[in-house]
């Protein structure tokens, strides 16, 4: 073997190690573009899971479609013929005096009687001044609010013609006609949380996205106009209707 000379020898090296370190300058700028892209893609999965959720609320007014009034009157004797004989008598006062007030026969229901025996209770007072009481319900269904409301007024000239009401609450007037304006709500109400949601991605610097989720809440019927002497919803004539929606969106 012929040996080699130094010179050639250091040649040979910088042959070998120029190869190298081209190699390892492309691994190196391998690995910063890889850092890149998986520095770029972490921020897209931040930005892609970036969220505001937000309520929209719709409210209307409205007013009762069907209204319902219980009359309630009841008689007392010792004699359980002769009761009867007083309330079938209070039915026709009754029936008479509310088709006076202009209501159809087919708008006048009569309930269940009631009866009670006082000397059939175990528990009952030794200072009861009747054996029986009688109870008789006649109720008014009607779309006529405003004759209803009307009626319950005049129930004074009932009363003097000798019927005694019993545990009068006044009637109950209920918004029955939901589904007309139920559609035109909801979009209300999402058209609010809408708005809401781009005003905050605004202030965040974001743009707003799609939809991701939505649930809508349930319906409220409420008075319009709650008052201390009010029963409830029902008894308000007036109603305020109310849907909140929550829907989240995306960010981007």
């Amino acid at each position: 073997m012929v040996p080699l000379r130094r010179g050639t020898e250091t040649m040979i090296e910088k042959r070998i190690l120029l190869p190298a370190a081209v190699a390892g300058g492309l691994i190196g700028l391998g690995v910063a573009f890889a850092g890149g892209w998986i520095g770029s893609g972490l921020v897209d999965i931040r930005t892609g899971d970036r969220t505001v959720t937000v309520r929209g609320l719709a409210e209307r007014d409205a007013k009762a479609d069907l209204a319902i009034l219980p009359l309630r009157f009841t008689q007392a004797g010792d004699e359980l013929a002769e009761t009867q004989g007083r309330i079938d008598a209070d039915i026709v006062t009754v029936r008479r005096f509310l088709a006076s007030q202009g209501f159809k026969p087919g708008e006048i229901d009569l309930g269940r009687l009631e009866v009670i025996d006082n000397n059939a209770r175990e528990y009952g007072s030794q200072m009861v001044r009747a054996r029986f009481i009688l109870g008789q319900t006649i109720v008014v269904r009607s779309n006529d609010v405003d004759r209803v409301q009307a009626t319950t007024r005049n129930l004074a000239a009932l009363v003097r013609q000798g019927v005694v009401l019993q545990d009068f609450r006044g009637a109950s007037y209920i918004f029955t006609r939901l589904s007309d304006v139920r559609p035109a709500m909801i979009k209300e109400a999402t058209a609010s949380a809408r708005s809401g949601a781009a005003q905050f991605a605004e202030d965040s610097g974001a743009a707003l996205g799609g939809i991701r989720s939505a649930t809508q809440g349930s319906f409220e019927i409420n008075a319009r106009d709650p008052g201390g002497n009010d029963q409830g919803p029902d008894a308000s004539v007036n109603k305020r209707l109310r849907v909140v929606t929550t829907i989240t969106y995306s960010l981007k």
